[in-house]
C-alpha cells in the first residue's frame, strides 16, 4: 500500500512538472527578441480587477493547443493596462503618468501604451506584426477554440 501511495505521488508530480505555460515576457524583451528573430508579438492587455481577464488566464491561456501555438508563433507579452511599466516602442516612451502604487490591485489610471494600442475594454489581445504595426485587436474574452481561430 505504501508503494502504491508513493507511485501515485511520483506520477502526479511528473504530470504537473510537465505542464506547459505560455512563455510570457516583458514588452521590451519581446521587441528585442523580435529584432533578432522576427515574429509577431501577441499582447494580453489586462487589469488586476478584471474578472474576464482572470478567466482568460484560467480557461484559455492554460489550453495546451493555445500554449503551443502562441509559444511557436509569437513573442507573448502580458501587459497591465493600468500598471507602472515604462515602455519604449518605435523610439517613443510610454508610461502611466498617474500610477498610484497604493492602489496597485484596484483601478488605476490608464497607461499611455494602452491608449496607443487603442484598447476599448478588458480583456483585449493585440497582435503587433513583424513590421511593428498593429495587425489585430481582439476585444473581450475568447475560449481556446475562438482564440485559435482568430490568431491562426
Amino acid at each position: 500500500m505504501k508503494k502504491l501511495v508513493y507511485l501515485v505521488f511520483f506520477v502526479m508530480l511528473g504530470i504537473s512538472s510537465q505542464a506547459q505555460k505560455i512563455n510570457w515576457m516583458s514588452f521590451d524583451q519581446a521587441v528585442a527578441a523580435q529584432k533578432k528573430s522576427p515574429k509577431p508579438i501577441f499582447i494580453d492587455v489586462y487589469t488586476n480587477w478584471c474578472g474576464p481577464c482572470k478567466l482568460l488566464d484560467e480557461a484559455t491561456f492554460s489550453d495546451a493547443e493555445v500554449i503551443k501555438h502562441i509559444n511557436e508563433n509569437f513573442y507573448a507579452v502580458k501587459f497591465n493596462a493600468e500598471g507602472n511599466e515604462s515602455i519604449t516602442f518605435l523610439e517613443k516612451s510610454f508610461k502611466n503618468p498617474r500610477y498610484d502604487p497604493n492602489r496597485a490591485n484596484s483601478r488605476n489610471s490608464m497607461h499611455e501604451f494602452t491608449n496607443y494600442l487603442k484598447i476599448q475594454a478588458y480583456p483585449s489581445m493585440v497582435v503587433i506584426g513583424k513590421e511593428a504595426k498593429i495587425e489585430k485587436n481582439i476585444l473581450g474574452f475568447r475560449n481556446a477554440k475562438q482564440l485559435l481561430t482568430e490568431i491562426k
